[in-house]
């Protein structure tokens, strides 16, 4: 029997080599889909160039709230127009210094972008550097992502492990305690585990986790990766760079495809 595995690019609109690279690989039916940073400039070209595969890939939005220019301008949240590192970001939320309101008009600004560019709910929501996770962001989700036909699904959490990335799941399952059982709870459809997490830093170990993902992965999870070509546009944007280059060479290569049909597994459509 053939299992399935849901295979999601994170970062489109990030920058334009990000997006092409993307593009490429859901056209060659090598990813399930991929979740949309709206507030760049470029976002209105590259929702035009995705919108039109909509009807066969799960399109979502990758809620942002760290790194890149805010929507919204400056608040509470980015006091000159930027919003935080990551380091910066957690602690002035959870002690009350960034007002909930400033959070959650940043997050209605990036979903109104979406729906507006693409004519559509996301299919599913998920966070960069997993934002979603975060308490003040759970309140948004279920305010705000109402309840009914296409509410979108949510990343779940990832599940404890061993090996070299151990600390940094461990890092990322703490920040997620107990959100896969209260969004449940609240009626969302959960995609967990979550796979795909290594040191990024050493780009070999993505072929291996990968292919552990496509041993192992169960059909209701989600493999994540960061498939990319470099440009100007992502080197003055981000500090993941190289490592798109090999995470999107071996997505597209033969050596995937042959992997999936020792293994008996198909990438998961983006309607399933």
């Amino acid at each position: 029997m053939t299992r399935r595995i849901r295979l999601i690019a994170d970062d489109y609109g990030l920058a334009p080599g990000v997006s092409a690279a993307i593009l490429e690989l859901l056209d060659r039916g090598r990813l399930t889909g991929t979740s949309c940073m709206t507030g760049f400039p470029e976002w209105e070209g590259e929702a035009a160039r995705i919108k039109p595969l909509c009807d066969r890939a799960a399109i979502g939005l990758h809620l942002t709230l760290t790194d890149q220019p805010a929507i919204t301008g400056q608040s509470s949240l980015a006091p000159e127009g930027r919003l935080p590192p990551l380091r910066s970001l957690a602690l002035p939320i959870l002690s009350g210094r960034v007002d909930d309101r400033d959070i959650h008009a940043e997050l209605d600004a990036q979903y109104g972008r979406f729906v507006e560019a693409l004519g559509r709910r996301p299919a599913f929501v998920d966070g960069h550097q997993h934002v979603h996770f975060l308490p003040v962001v759970r309140r948004w989700l279920r305010a705000r992502l109402a309840e009914g036909a296409g509410r979108p699904a949510l990343r779940g959490a990832p599940a404890l492990t061993g090996g070299a990335a151990a600390p940094k799941v461990a890092a990322i399952a703490a920040l997620a305690a107990g959100f896969d059982r209260s969004m449940q709870r609240a009626g969302f459809i959960i995609f967990e585990p979550l796979a795909g997490i290594y040191d990024w830093r050493q780009p070999e170990r993505f072929a291996p986790v990968l292919l552990a993902a496509v041993e192992a992965l169960r059909e209701r999870g989600l493999f994540m990766c960061h498939p990319g070509h470099v440009d100007a546009t992502l080197r003055a944007r981000d500090p993941m760079q190289g490592v798109r280059e090999v995470e999107f060479a071996f997505l597209a290569s033969d050596e995937f495809g042959a992997s999936l049909s020792r293994a008996g597994v198909e990438i998961m459509g983006g309607k399933e």
